[in-house]
Parts: C-alpha cells; sequence; structure tokens
C-alpha cells in the first residue's frame, strides 16, 4: 500500500498503525507498543485521494466520518505527524496540487471591499447570532480576543496570556493621554476598550462584520465607554482623518496579496507624521507558498499567511519604515491548544447550534494550526512602522522597563 509507505517514510520519531477500508493492518514507523495511535480508513478511495491531495481530501473524510482515529485525538495525531513533517511537503503529487491552487488563487482572488465582506462575513457573522455564542465558548472571558496570546514564562490561563498581549501592543504604540487611536479589524473591542481605560484617549474601531461592530456598540454602552470608544462597519480603504497611533491585528491576513501595497498606503495616508502604526500578523517563515486549501475554503475565504518578505516590499514602496520588529515563536500554538480544548469541552452546545459536521470541521481547523504553529511554518510576526526617523525608539527599554 503506497498510503503506508509515505507514512512510514515520514515518522522518524513514532508512528502509526494504519488500517484500510478491507482492514488490512499497516505499521507505520514505530508506534509505541501499548495503544498506539490507530487511523481508519472507511473508503477504499482513500487509498490513493490522500496521496494526490491530502490538505483538503484529510479534513473532508474525517468531516464525513470516513477517517477514524482512535487511542488518541485528532491533535495528538496531526501534531505528531507535523513534528515528523516539518517544513516538508506530504507527496509530491501534494506539492505539484498546491502549487496549481497558488497559481489560480492569484488569478481570480481580487479582495475588493465587497469580496472583502463576504468573505469576513463568511467567519464572523456564521449562523447570525449563533455565531456570538460560538465565539464566547472558546475565546477569552475578559476580552474575547480572536487572536494570539502572548505567553510569558509564569502565564497560566488564556486571560492573562491575552492581557500580556494587549498590554505589549500598548507599550509598542507609547501612546499618550488625549490621542486619537484607530483599529483596523476591531473583531469584539476588547483590545479598543482596555486602551481607552490604560491610556484616557479616543479609539476608533472598524470591522466588516455586523455581529462584531453590533456586539462593541452595546458593550460601549454597557461599560460606559461609548464617549471614548467608537465603532464603524466600514473597510480600511474607506476611512479618512488623521490618528497618532493606528494598530491591526490579526486582519492583515485577510487583506489578500494584490492589495499589500493599497493597505500600507492606507496607513500611510491616516497616520499623522508623528505617529505610529502596528501590525500584528500571521506569517509564514518560508518563501512565499500558497494558501492552505482547507482552510480558505472551509474558514477563512479569501485569507492568506504571508512572507516576510511579502510585508516589507509594499512597505518600502510606501516610504513607510519599520523602526521595530519581534517574531513571536510559540505563542499561538499554545493558543490555539487552550480554544481547541474550550471548544471541545462544549462540544455538546456546538453541536445544538452547528451539527456534527461542523464540530469536527473546527476540531481539524484548531488543531491542525496549533500544529503547524508548533513544528511547520507559521509563527505572529509584530512591526512597528513610522513615517520618519524622529517617531522610532532608540532602544526598546520603554517597553520592557
Amino acid at each position: 500500500m503506497i498510503l503506508a509507505r509515505i507514512f512510514s517514510n515520514i515518522y522518524k520519531e513514532g508512528g502509526i498503525i494504519l488500517i484500510d477500508s478491507k482492514g488490512q493492518k499497516y505499521i507505520c514507523g514505530n508506534p509505541k507498543k501499548d495503544n498506539p495511535i490507530t487511523v481508519k480508513l472507511l473508503r477504499e478511495n482513500l487509498n490513493w485521494k490522500l496521496i494526490l491531495d491530502p490538505e483538503l481530501e484529510f479534513p473532508e473524510s474525517y468531516m464525513r466520518n470516513e477517517i477514524i482515529i482512535e487511542n488518541g485525538s485528532l491533535k495528538d495525531f496531526l501534531m505528531e505527524l507535523v513534528k515528523n513533517l516539518g517544513r516538508h511537503e506530504v507527496t509530491t503529487a501534494s506539492y505539484i496540487s498546491k502549487r496549481f491552487y497558488q497559481f489560480c488563487r492569484f488569478v481570480t482572488n481580487f479582495n475588493l471591499p465587497g469580496k472583502s465582506r463576504k468573505n469576513v462575513e463568511h467567519h464572523y457573522d456564521i449562523g447570525g447570532e449563533k455565531g456570538e455564542k460560538l465565539y464566547d465558548i472558546f475565546l477569552d472571558r475578559k476580552h474575547r480576543l480572536y487572536s494570539c496570546a502572548y505567553w510569558k514564562n509564569d502565564t497560566k490561563t488564556l486571560e492573562d496570556a491575552q492581557q500580556n498581549k494587549i498590554d505589549h501592543i500598548v507599550k509598542k504604540l507609547d501612546i499618550k493621554k488625549g490621542q486619537k487611536v484607530l483599529e483596523v479589524g476591531c473583531g469584539w473591542g476588547g483590545m479598543a476598550f482596555e486602551i481607552a481605560k490604560q491610556k484616557n484617549c479616543e479609539v476608533k474601531g472598524i470591522s466588516l462584520s455586523k455581529n462584531q461592530i453590533n456586539y462593541c456598540k452595546q458593550k460601549a454602552k454597557e461599560l460606559k465607554l461609548d464617549n471614548q470608544v467608537s465603532f464603524e462597519l466600514a473597510d480600511y480603504r474607506e476611512i479618512v482623518g488623521h490618528y497618532d497611533r493606528i494598530y491591526s491585528v490579526g486582519m492583515f491576513e485577510h487583506v489578500g496579496k494584490k492589495f499589500y501595497k493599497v493597505f500600507f498606503e492606507s496607513m500611510n495616508k491616516l497616520l499623522k507624521e508623528d505617529g505610529i502604526f502596528l501590525l500584528h500578523t500571521i506569517g509564514v517563515v518560508d518563501k512565499p507558498t500558497p494558501p492552505n486549501k482547507f482552510i480558505n475554503k472551509y474558514i477563512f475565504p479569501g485569507g492568506v499567511c504571508p512572507s516576510f518578505s511579502q510585508i516589507i516590499k509594499p512597505i518600502e514602496k510606501t516610504g513607510l519604515i519599520v523602526s521595530d520588529s519581534e517574531t513571536l515563536i510559540r505563542h499561538y500554538d499554545i493558543t490555539l491548544e487552550n480554544w481547541l480544548q474550550r471548544f471541545l469541552d462544549k462540544k455538546k452546545e456546538v453541536k445544538d447550534l452547528f451539527g456534527e459536521k461542523f464540530i469536527k470541521m473546527w476540531e481539524f481547523y484548531l488543531a491542525s494550526c496549533a500544529a503547524a504553529f508548533r513544528y511547520r511554518d507559521l509563527v505572529v510576526f509584530q512591526l512597528q512602522i513610522v513615517k520618519n526617523f524622529q517617531s522610532a525608539h532608540r532602544t526598546r527599554d520603554y517597553i520592557y522597563s
């Protein structure tokens, strides 16, 4: 069986038992002696489908209950698999398929304002009001942040890690009392509210999600911050005005490669001459790569994780200056594991909202991303960007003091 040989070649450490649709067992690698992870294929066509396009066929088959994992969770299986796979491709056929997909995406994907709205609605406005309940289930209870947390050595909870992230970004922005601040991609407003309270400044948040904007406006009234914090359903290309500080956390992944230069031109136009802009985005450590097929089809249509070079080139063309760059490694995998555990702990509630297939889809989404951040090619880039040398700090003391 070719698929069994492929698994055996991947596993340099550990291994699995693979069982095909006819019940034939294959030992792949060196599985542990007691209760090794066992992967059962319930359809014969998976023998070749998983070879040609594993990135899409495996999760889709898992969602259809055509793949069963025993003696371990999906996360256990993916962590070990990706640890052994590293930054290599599963098969040559998979590599060719991904490159063809990359070409098709380049030709067809244009994240114009209307398309961007539809892409955002697919994920953040999922199921209407039911979507709000979904995000309540697995995000931190204090700020409801849907982006990478910041895990210090002594951080114990997701809530503390998200507070760390806010504090880290606030220090990098070096916000002064009374300044005007813009958040591009405000989520559910947690960071905007915290900045307004900490720095006694005026914050405006924008999003393309109706659910998010409605939630933020209501929350601002509840917190009695609606005189300081405002929210608008708008695309970044539609905003006017000038701001002392701008930040964007977990939104750049939705911009689209063709619009990177437009994005930074917009930030340049909105930022005051002595202003500071902070960009926090998922990125890949390799050269530019195709977007993940499963994530694009089911989770984030139109999304793509940029390489560092893809971010820097359009910044250079706008005349902006990168004054500080930090790569956050081994933060998002822990964040995703916390989200996954909270999600699975409330599996019954999720099933009542969206059904069994949705549970498997999101389980794969969260578990596979956690594995990619721990062992593959994903990190988080935090770039501090200014218009001139005078706005930049000489050292990082102001961040860590």
